[in-house]
C-alpha cells in the first residue's frame, strides 16, 4: 500500500492527528488505541519522516475550547508550513464538484489538495469520513490524476508505522466501522469542521482568508515552504490512456 523513498520522505499532520495527541487519555478502547498510536508516531517516528503541515491544520486546531486549542497549536509549533498556491485551490474545487469529497466537507478537500499539490508522501489522519475512506480512495486519485497529479498517500497513524515495522503495534478492534464511529475528540473535528465549510462557498474564498492570516503570519516572522513545481510529479501515464 505504501511507497518508500531514498530521502527521508514527508507526512502531512492533518487536524485530528492533532486532535487526539493531545486529548486527555481516555477509557475508550478505540480512543485509546488512536491516542496511543498519534503519540507513538509523534514520539518514535519524527526522526524518521518529515511532519508538515498547513494554516489549514491550524485553523481548524485553534477552535473549540481555548486550553485544549492552545495545547494542539503548541504540539504543532515546529512543524513546517505549506503555502496554499492556486493549484490547492483549482484541486479542492474538482474534489467537491466530482462528489469525491462532500461539498460540506471544504476544510476536508483542502487537506488532501495541498498534500498532494505539495507532493508530501504521505497524509495521515482519523477521518474516516472524507479522507482515509476506503471507498472513495479511488475516485479522490481519479480526480488528482485527471488534474495532472499523483495523489499523495492517505493513512492512519497505524497504517503508516505497521507498515514501517513498528515493534508494537497498535492495537485494532476489527468489530467497528471506521467510517460510522465517532468519539468525543472526532465529534469536536467534525464540528469544527462543518461550522468552517458553512462560513465559505468554494475553496477560492476559503483561500483568501487563509492568505490573509498567511501574510500576517509572515509579517510576524513566521516562515511558510512554498509551492516548488518542479516538485511537482505528474502521475504515470498507463497503456489504457492511449
Amino acid at each position: 500500500m505504501l511507497k518508500y523513498a531514498t530521502i527521508k520522505p514527508s507526512v502531512y499532520i492533518e487536524s485530528t492527528v492533532v486532535s487526539y495527541l493531545v486529548a486527555r487519555p481516555s477509557s475508550n478502547p478505540v480512543l485509546a488505541a488512536r491516542q496511543k498510536a498519534s503519540r507513538q508516531l509523534w514520539e518514535n517516528y519524527a526522526d524518521r519522516f518529515e511532519f508538515v503541515t498547513s494554516h489549514i491544520v491550524h485553523n481548524e486546531i485553534r477552535q473549540g475550547n481555548a486550553g485544549a486549542a492552545r495545547q494542539r497549536l503548541e504540539a504543532v509549533t515546529l512543524l513546517r508550513i505549506l503555502e496554499t498556491p492556486p493549484e490547492v485551490d483549482t484541486l479542492a474545487q474538482k474534489l467537491l464538484d466530482s462528489g469525491a469529497v462532500p461539498r460540506n466537507s471544504l476544510p476536508d478537500a483542502q487537506h488532501i489538495a495541498i498534500a498532494t499539490v505539495h507532493n508530501v508522501e504521505y497524509l495521515v489522519s482519523w477521518n474516516h469520513r472524507h479522507i482515509v475512506n476506503e471507498n472513495k480512495r479511488e475516485h479522490i486519485e481519479q480526480i488528482c490524476q485527471e488534474a495532472g497529479f499523483q495523489l499523495t498517500t492517505i493513512c492512519t497513524p497505524t497504517q503508516l508505522m505497521e507498515d514501517t515495522q513498528v515493534k508494537e503495534a497498535p492495537e485494532k478492534h476489527p468489530d467497528f466501522d471506521p467510517e460510522t464511529y465517532t468519539d468525543p475528540i472526532l465529534e469536536e473535528c467534525y464540528r469544527i469542521k462543518a461550522e468552517i465549510s458553512a462560513q465559505f462557498k468554494t475553496p477560492a474564498e476559503f483561500s483568501a482568508y487563509l492568505k490573509a492570516m498567511e501574510e500576517e503570519d509572515k509579517r510576524n516572522g513566521i516562515k511558510y515552504v512554498p509551492y516548488d513545481p518542479s516538485k511537482h510529479t505528474p502521475p504515470e501515464k498507463s497503456d489504457d490512456d492511449d
